[in-house]
């Protein structure tokens, strides 16, 4: 079993004609709804529920903190290596595209870490190109050896696994996964990825539940809005996010909702997601899965982040940089995507006292 079975029983057919056929009382009727189901979920995708944005907000605000609280985890990105045998043609890494290439070296990596470190910053997500033969399981459990000295929780987002080699990661004391499928569009995928491993879209779409199976604690999800309409994409992001938490009641499930953002190559996105767009997946997404968490990263920019706080957020990142040694060297490499959002640790914490949220440095710890 896997997600490839009910996402083909979901099948894609008249998915649109459906949000275009929403009217304003069946927007009405689902916010009055204790409980939402995939079709009322589709309404509150749908342009009848624009209207009720404000509606959708202050329910989606009063779910969160009632299973949340007030309180936001803060994490940063460390990007290990920009080796890449992929040509996704919306990717700065792309195998194609003229950029320098880097791996860190352990010490290296010691240097950038203890750097991040400083900013009393305990969750890190450590991520690579799709290039085994260069950053392999081997070097990144051995990079993992180096974290661990700083950071309690080290999250890992990089080519899709095996289930036992997500089981050696889980021994290297990894504890989280954050994966993206890019769109659930198959043919659409397909063409975004025109070489290379990641082409294999049945073999990422699965990768989600070989680290439930692996044992991992921490499994997050997403498309890459922007790629397919947004809808369509963030509608099978939500119904993944449902089978796991289904499937696996023991892992915590999560959501991210990345849009693109200008990056070397520059490939254009085929629908513009638009501001008013992410605060209605976000709202919707919330009140159809109120236990999910949700991932904002710094591909939006300041004032935007700051104004979706209180809409469904759990998790935010800070401080971020997508280059390889971006933190602590002059020439570092080019990095995935141009960041929107260049606030200091510091001034994102102050941000969150400021708007009545707590920022959580630390939420988990791994022990042995």
């Amino acid at each position: 079993m896997s997600f490839f079975d009910p996402i083909t029983a979901l099948g894609d057919g008249d998915l649109i004609r459906q949000v275009e056929s929403v009217t304003d009382e069946d927007v009405q009727r689902v916010l009055g709804s204790r409980t939402i189901s995939p079709e009322a979920f589709l309404c509150l995708l749908s342009p009848a529920a624009e209207p009720h944005l404000e509606q959708m907000a202050r329910q989606a605000h009063d779910l969160t903190v009632a299973q949340f609280g007030r309180t936001m985890v803060l994490y940063t990105p460390l990007y290990l290596s920009n080796f890449c045998t992929n040509s996704c043609v919306y990717c700065g890494f792309n195998r194609d595209n003229r950029i320098v290439r880097r791996q860190l070296t352990l010490a290296e990596l010691d240097v950038e870490a203890c750097a991040v470190a400083d900013t009393g910053l305990k969750h890190i997500l450590i991520l690579t190109g799709d290039a085994p033969a260069k950053a392999s399981v081997d070097y990144i459990a051995a990079c993992c050896g180096v974290l661990r000295r700083y950071f309690p929780a080290i999250g890992i987002e990089i080519y899709a696994l095996s289930q036992s080699d997500y089981r050696r990661l889980i021994d290297a004391r990894v504890d989280s996964l954050t994966i993206y499928q890019e769109t659930y569009n198959e043919t659409l995928y397909g063409r975004l990825h025109p070489k290379g491993p990641k082409r294999d879209y049945r073999f990422r779409l699965d990768a989600p539940d070989r680290a439930c199976l692996a044992g991992m604690r921490a499994v997050n999800v997403g498309a890459l809005l922007g790629l397919d309409d947004w809808r369509r994409d963030i509608f099978f992001t939500a119904m993944h996010a449902r089978y796991l938490q289904d499937r696996y009641p023991e892992t915590e499930i999560s959501v991210s909702l990345p849009r693109m953002r200008p990056h070397v190559g520059g490939f254009q996105p085929g629908c513009i997601v638009e501001d008013r767009h992410i605060v209605q997946t976000m709202t919707a997404l919330r009140l159809f899965l109120p236990r999910v968490g949700i991932t904002i990263s710094t591909r939006e920019n300041a004032r935007f982040r700051d104004r979706l706080l209180p809409l469904g957020v759990t998790r935010m990142s800070a401080g971020s940089c997508t280059a390889v040694g971006g933190r602590t060297e002059e020439n570092a490499s080019v990095g995935q995507f141009d960041i929107s959002d260049e606030r200091s640790v510091p001034e994102m914490v102050a941000m969150l006292r400021r708007a009545g949220w707590q920022p959580v440095f630390k939420d988990w710890q791994c022990l042995g």
